[in-house]
């Protein structure tokens, strides 16, 4: 995870975090607490808070662009794990709350690389 994250946030408070049911603790396999979330469909759920239109994850803790954290963490939904730091939509969402852009780590093989500039 990059570092700028930790002060982030931003995601958590720009999207809908939605995800199939079956990720609740509703479910045998499931590991989402059920209570912090609203369906959505007969089959999807929401992380309660980012359904609005102002969204903000009733998982989220501190201030946006200072310093938060995740009450969950070690239960989010697969589409929380799937975010990446510094690609299009997480500097999307920076942007909502005037933070720079995250640039990709160089030292790690396998963080998305940008776009060569034009000299």
């Amino acid at each position: 995870m990059s570092q700028a994250c930790l002060s982030c946030g931003a995601c958590c408070a720009n999207f809908r975090v939605s995800f199939y049911w079956s990720e609740t603790d509703e479910h045998p396999a499931g590991h989402v607490p059920a209570e912090l979330t609203v369906p959505i469909s007969p089959y999807h759920v929401a992380m309660h808070g980012t359904q609005l239109p102002e969204p903000r994850c009733v998982a989220l803790t501190g201030q946006i662009g200072q310093c938060v954290s995740c009450s969950i963490y070690a239960l989010r939904s697969s589409t929380c794990r799937e975010f990446e730091a510094g690609d299009a939509r997480c500097n999307q969402a920076r942007a909502r709350y005037n933070l720079i852009p995250i640039q990709p780590d160089d030292d790690d093989p396998d963080s998305p690389q940008p776009f060569p500039s034009a000299a």
